[in-house]
């Protein structure tokens, strides 16, 4: 790992876009060294082995002109896992983990951490440097189950401290987390890849349940926001697209001052065209768009609309950047070997 880099004021587009394959085409290059994209996020298209996968980061970090520039993967455990096995071993999802808390709440504690460092050591020896994990979310019966099991329980409590022990095991691995769904997806009652859903809970409870994980949480230093609309807050804007969730609860009441970055501006719950839905989220005060599917011409119209990085949204993204730091010295093998005598011993 290299010095830390800071990115000059001018220089990079506030965005985090996906690429289309296994390698990346001359139109990507030309486009990723023109735009200079804050990071970029991998997914199952950009998988196949190991000297292919670290080609491609090492490809995506000379486009920009760093070592060390954020690359993204949802790297979860479960059912959101896009390493698998051979690149990585098929993970339990978080709710087992959640359920080993209930049980034995330091054995749980610690299964959580094992797992995130697992992850680390899987991801960063590809040049993968972040994790879109912890989901904070915290699952209600109504809502739909794109969160599910995902979430560690379904008490904030549970959420809150197994979410921290996460985010502890990655950045011990030398990968950085994004806790999402911020400000809170989990009584969301439609899959927002697929539609937009309204949730019209009471402001206290809100508070006192959904937004907690992330009060918890919020000196980490990146957050993905939840296309979601809250009615409470704003009947009219999903929170990616809402200045009063940005700036009075995400930013007010959570008190999160890191990186703030759009879930994906191509999910269908966003309405309008890509320039309006980018545009959007800027106004509203986002820090960073993510557009994930490689599509070029949707990347196109994403980045007419994109800033450079300037500002407060440049102080937020150089503290990302000093953040990335060696891993620590724990043994692969040894913690591989107790992370599975958790699991066994708690499945016999």
């Amino acid at each position: 790992m290299s010095e830390s880099i800071t990115i000059p004021e001018g220089q990079s587009k506030a965005a985090i876009f996906g690429c289309s394959g296994l390698s990346l085409t001359e139109e990507e290059k030309k486009f990723f060294s023109e735009h200079k994209p804050f990071g970029f996020i991998l997914f199952d298209r950009n998988i196949d082995n190991p000297e292919q996968i670290r080609q491609l980061t090492d490809d995506l970090a000379a486009c920009v002109g760093y070592p060390d520039v954020p690359v993204l993967i949802d790297q979860e455990g479960g059912r959101v896992q896009r390493l698998r096995p051979p690149l990585a071993e098929n993970y339990p999802h978080a709710w087992q983990l959640g359920e080993i808390y209930k049980n034995d709440k330091g054995m749980g504690s610690h299964a959580v951490w094992l797992m995130s460092r697992l992850h680390a050591y899987d991801l960063l020896k590809l040049g993968i440097n972040v994790d879109c994990l912890p989901v904070l979310d915290v699952p209600t019966p109504e809502g739909h189950e794109v969160i599910g099991k995902r979430a560690y329980g379904d008490e904030p409590e549970i959420v809150s401290e197994l979410g921290q022990m996460a985010a502890d095991g990655l950045k011990a691995g030398g990968v950085l987390p994004v806790i999402k769904h911020i400000p809170g997806h989990g009584r969301a009652a439609a899959d927002t890849h697929l539609e937009l859903p309204t949730v019209d809970t009471g402001l206290n409870e809100l508070i006192a349940n959904d937004f907690e994980p992330f009060k918890q949480l919020s000196s980490e230093l990146m957050a993905m926001t939840a296309h979601v609309v809250y009615s409470a807050i704003d009947p009219d804007e999903p929170a990616t697209t809402s200045k009063i969730a940005i700036e009075e609860y995400i930013r007010g009441l959570i008190g999160f001052d890191g990186l703030l970055m759009s879930d994906d501006v191509s999910m269908n719950a966003l309405s309008g065209d890509f320039s309006e839905r980018t545009s959007k989220i800027f106004a509203a005060g986002c820090d960073i768009v993510l557009h994930c599917n490689g599509d070029m011409a949707e990347m196109q119209a994403v980045v007419a609309e994109t800033p450079v990085l300037v500002g407060k949204a440049l102080e937020r993204a150089n503290a990302v950047m000093a953040a990335f730091q060696e891993p620590d010295n724990h043994n692969e093998a040894a913690l591989r070997a107790e992370f599975k005598e958790i699991l066994e011993h708690m499945s016999s």
